[in-house]
């Protein structure tokens, strides 16, 4: 089963400084029925305005990965520990108990635009607190990993994050997991399509929830940049 989950109904948000597109509760956007997904518990895009940045903060014990499409980010812990993240890296922080984190667009005349997943960590599990990688120009790349396996970032949770970048007409087929994936746009249109034929289209900005399929084919329908979330768990 697939269901589309349109950008134009996801949460919206403006503050000027942020734009902001939440697939997930987050900030003021609440929903009682769109807590997350499995253990991924946040999925955003937003823009940061030239120069803009997060102020400290503490987060629960979750992982949180940062995509990077465009512009370039600072991000700095209360332990001392900062890091830089350009377009085209990932870069994933395993956040701790009691440590604050912050994050600055670096630039003063251009806007930061990046893609932002949290993943509930298991409370056993302890990774490098900073991790980083670059996107591959290939058809598509494991981006995150509960083992790190091909050159992953390792998550402290059992699942599964892919890049996916397709030519128009091009197609790729995913085993997955277990019972549940997401598939997130971002950018172009794409078709998905379940081992029983169901068949959902998704343009720039859409996401689905796949359920109970033990593969998903997708067809690009224009060049096609997307992210699939496998969740076994």
């Amino acid at each position: 089963m697939i269901i589309t989950r349109t950008a134009k109904q996801c949460g919206q948000a403006d503050y000027g400084w942020l734009q902001a597109r939440y697939t997930f509760s987050f900030g003021h956007y609440f929903d009682p029925k769109l807590l997350g997904f499995a253990s991924l518990r946040v999925l955003n895009q937003e823009v940061l305005a030239p120069g803009a940045s997060f102020q400290p903060r503490t987060f629960p014990k979750v992982d949180i990965l940062n995509i990077i499409l465009d512009g370039d980010a600072e991000y700095r812990d209360s332990e001392g520990n900062h890091v830089r993240a350009s377009a085209g890296e990932v870069l994933l922080l395993s956040t701790q108990q009691g440590v604050s984190y912050s994050e600055h667009n670096l630039n003063k005349d251009r806007p930061l635009t990046r893609m932002q997943l949290w993943f509930d960590a298991c409370p056993e599990r302890e990774n490098p607190l900073i991790q980083k990688i670059n996107i591959l120009p290939q058809a598509f790349q494991l981006l995150a990993s509960p083992d790190g396996n091909d050159n992953s970032l390792q998550l402290r949770q059992q699942a599964w994050l892919y890049h996916i970048d397709l030519c128009a007409g091009e197609s790729l087929s995913f085993p997955l997991q277990g019972a549940r994936a997401y598939l997130q746009s971002i950018h172009g249109t794409v078709h998905a399509v379940s081992c029983g034929d169901e068949k959902q289209s998704l343009t720039c900005g859409d996401g689905a929830f796949i359920r109970d399929e033990s593969n998903v084919t997708l067809v690009a329908d224009s060049p096609l940049r997307a992210l699939l979330i496998d969740l076994p768990v």
